[in-house]
């Protein structure tokens, strides 16, 4: 086995961190917790569009099945 060591930047302040760290990947547990509510106040997104037509339909449907109801009196 080598002897190197992974280490990777903090994903919220860019610090080297090691992989041995104790709050690894994060440099600290405050830029884990900013990092938690970035997610938690939607600052994060998953960029693709949802193609996978089970979880269209338990959105409610596509943009089609929506514009159908308004056509309805």
């Amino acid at each position: 086995m080598s002897g190197t060591k992974k280490a990777l930047r903090c994903p919220t302040c860019r610090t080297l961190v090691m992989e041995e760290d104790e709050n690894f990947p994060f440099c600290s547990d405050r830029c884990r917790g900013i990092d938690l509510g970035k997610w938690a106040s939607g600052g994060y997104r998953i960029s693709s569009p949802i193609l996978d037509p089970e979880v269209l339909e338990g959105l409610g449907g596509d943009a089609t099945a929506r514009g159908d109801h308004d056509e309805q009196d």
